[in-house]
């Protein structure tokens, strides 16, 4: 085993394949290269010695190229204020009460027929009109003000999923605009590659198919049998078929102009685990599918609070299915939510297993979260696991902070890093949440204080754990390499404007 400067524990070939990923393999180039890194180690040395410079710290990672950012939800990530923009484009209008948004075209019509005194429906312009229900509006529609005002409110866990109940009509179109605001906000924070989890694949009921699920639960001969016959099925459906189709083809829609020479921009589909078995089941098939009809779509994920009732019940459920589809589309990736709980979200057993079971049934190519780990009875297995089959998981500090209350040495990440674990510094919900990814490394930075060969290598890292095709992961390293080059050349000449 190696130490490498950072502290953490790497395999010879891990850490050698790191390396050759990173700009340390350019080591051999220019020596005016090698000062100018040398220079910005030094200067961020001093940014994150004793008290972190926090302003300081934000400017740094503000211009810091950062490569992608790999768990990003796209209904999440989008602020309230552009959805508000949104409610007049869709012909409808919110609650001054409820702050819930109508969509019936009926109610819209008679409430504008009102005076606008009367009216208890607003527009766009009324919104904004009325600093009272604008202010109150955001505080509903993402997390703003939440930790600043005295009003009664709900947990911070309900406060975050309650949101997309309020935002969710709009969400569900203007997806092109949605999707342009992310990549200019993106090239903004020197951000050049997204992979977000854009839409949930179409689903089926099927309520013969719950039951025998239930029943087979513990059976896993009998729960496969189960998914092949109806999957042979769903395959010979052309109605299904043609509903993946059609979703395959939403999603090229709203990517059109996205990417270019300075970002890419690719799309996972998920499903939500708080729906029956049929339904998760059948959405996972037609994420499958897309996957393997569209070289956009590069993964399947699933989503929901992991520490419902529904959830919880039907975990082990969901793994099997993942394990099954991917045996039948070995070639589709599959990131995973796993583990996002907390002492005390459920009984201390549910804490004991799901990011096992993500990564030895389900096959998970990364984990989303993880902070369970800790309370896992297997976490050095599921920690050498990873390291072996160089699995990252996905850093969302901010998120993790607000939703679960794990922060600070209360994060695994220092157990990720300590064991040699890949990650990456990831968003999640940054619209909900009102962060950016520079915000996320500003806190790995001075909460934990990596140092510049760290920092440098998560940045690499979400290119080098994309879900991408070995090229394209070449061409945005060589990106990162020139962005990169250009900014360490202009904190060396910083520092030394400095040191005048």
């Amino acid at each position: 085993m190696i130490n490498t400067p950072s502290g953490s524990l790497l395999p010879r070939l891990a850490l050698a394949l790191a390396v050759a990923a990173s700009p340390q393999a350019l080591a051999k180039g220019p020596a005016k290269a090698n000062a100018n890194e040398a220079a910005t180690a030094r200067h961020y040395a001093g940014l994150i010695a004793s008290e972190p410079k926090l302003s300081e710290l934000t400017l740094f990672f503000t211009r810091m190229p950062k490569g992608g950012d790999l768990h990003h939800h796209y209904s999440g990530s989008v602020y309230a204020e552009s959805y508000v923009d949104f409610l007049d484009k869709q012909g409808y209008c919110v609650n001054r009460q409820t702050y819930r948004i109508e969509t019936k075209k009926e109610v819209v019509e008679a409430e504008r027929a009102k005076p606008a005194a009367e009216r208890s429906c607003l527009s766009t312009a009324e919104v904004y009109a009325d600093d009272h229900s604008y202010r109150e509006l955001l505080q509903r529609w993402s997390t703003k003000d939440f930790h600043n005002h005295g009003a009664l409110q709900p947990p911070p866990d309900r406060a975050f999923f309650q949101t997309f109940g309020y935002f969710g009509p709009v969400s569900n179109a203007n997806f092109r605009e949605g999707l342009q605001e992310l990549k200019r906000r993106a090239i903004l924070e020197n951000v050049s590659y997204i992979e977000t989890m854009f839409k949930m694949s179409p689903f089926v009921v099927n309520k013969e198919f719950d039951a025998q699920a239930w029943q087979n639960a513990q059976d896993d001969k009998a729960f496969d049998a189960q998914m092949g016959a109806w999957l042979a099925v769903l395959e010979q459906d052309a109605g299904f078929r043609k509903s993946t189709e059609d979703f395959v083809n939403k999603i090229h829609e709203a990517a059109e102009g996205i990417d270019d020479e300075r970002f890419t921009m690719r799309y996972q589909t998920y499903v939500v685990r708080l729906m029956n078995p049929s339904q998760v089941f059948s959405s996972m098939v037609s994420g499958f599918k897309a996957a393997t009809m569209s070289d956009k779509i590069v993964g399947v994920n699933i989503v929901g609070q992991e520490s419902t009732m529904v959830a919880m019940r039907d975990y082990a459920l969901h793994m099997k299915m993942f394990r099954f589809l991917k045996s039948r589309f070995p070639e589709v990736k599959v990131a995973l939510h796993a583990g996002e709980l907390a002492l005390g979200d459920v009984p201390p057993e549910g804490l004991k297993f799901h990011i096992d079971q993500a990564l030895v049934v389900a096959g998970a190519n990364r984990i989303g979260h993880g902070i369970d780990l800790a309370h896992e009875t297997n976490a050095p297995a599921i920690m050498a696991k990873m390291r072996k089959d160089d699995v990252p998981v996905e850093i969302n500090l901010t998120s993790n902070a607000f939703i679960s209350g794990i922060e600070g040495a209360n994060h695994p990440v220092t157990l990720y890093r300590k064991y040699g674990v890949p990650y990456v510094i990831s968003t999640d919900d940054a619209g909900v949440t009102r962060h950016t990814l520079t915000n996320e490394y500003v806190l790995f930075a001075s909460r934990y204080k990596p140092d510049y060969a760290e920092v440098k290598r998560a940045s690499y890292n979400s290119i080098r754990y994309a879900f991408l095709p070995a090229a394209e992961k070449a061409r945005l390293s060589r990106q990162l390499d020139e962005r990169f080059a250009r900014f360490e050349d202009e904190v060396a000449s910083m520092a030394k404007q400095g040191a005048k």
